[in-house]
C-alpha cells in the first residue's frame, strides 16, 4: 500500500482499526445461524477505512470474493463461555417421547433464548481477528447502543 495514496487504502482491509456493532445485530445473527437455513455474519463493505461499521447480513451464496466485503461470523463476537450455553432444542426433544411435552420444551426454549440473547448482547469481545490477503489483521470492537 502507498502512504500517499488514499484509494490503495480503500479495497485494503487491514486499514481497519477499529468495527462498531450493534450487540443486537451480532445476537441475531448467531441466532438467525443456529435455527434458520443459510449463514448470518457481520460484514463491512468498501471501502474501508480507519473506523468501519459492521452490519448483520444473511446470504445462501457468499458473496464476499466479488463485492470485496469482509465477513466475520458473530461467534467470533461472543465471548465463549455465553456461545456454549445457547440452549439446545434438539436435543432436548429427542430426550422426550411425549408429543405434548413438545409445546412446552419449545416454550421453555424460547424463554431460555430470550434470556441468553439478553446475556449474549453483553458479552461482546474487545477485539477480533479479520483474515486478509496479507494475513490476519486484529481490530477493535466498539459495540452502539
Amino acid at each position: 500500500m502507498v502512504e500517499d495514496d488514499p484509494s490503495a487504502e480503500a479495497d485494503d482491509p487491514s486499514a481497519i482499526r477499529s468495527v462498531a456493532l450493534s450487540p443486537e445485530d451480532v445476537v441475531d445473527a448467531y441466532v438467525y445461524g443456529r435455527e434458520n437455513p443459510g449463514e448470518a455474519v457481520l460484514r463491512v463493505t468498501p471501502p474501508f477505512h480507519g473506523r468501519m461499521r459492521a452490519r448483520l447480513h444473511v446470504y445462501r451464496v457468499d458473496d464476499a470474493e466479488l463485492t470485496g466485503a469482509v465477513h466475520f461470523s458473530p461467534a467470533t463476537v461472543i465471548t465463549d463461555d455465553v456461545l456454549a450455553a445457547y440452549p439446545d432444542l434438539e436435543s432436548a426433544l429427542a430426550a422426550t417421547d411425549e408429543p405434548a411435552a413438545d409445546d412446552r420444551l419449545r416454550e421453555r426454549h424460547a424463554d431460555a433464548v430470550a434470556e441468553w440473547r439478553t446475556r449474549a448482547r453483553d458479552a461482546i469481545v474487545e477485539s477480533i481477528a479479520l483474515e486478509t490477503d496479507d494475513g490476519t489483521h486484529r481490530v477493535d470492537l466498539k459495540t452502539l447502543g
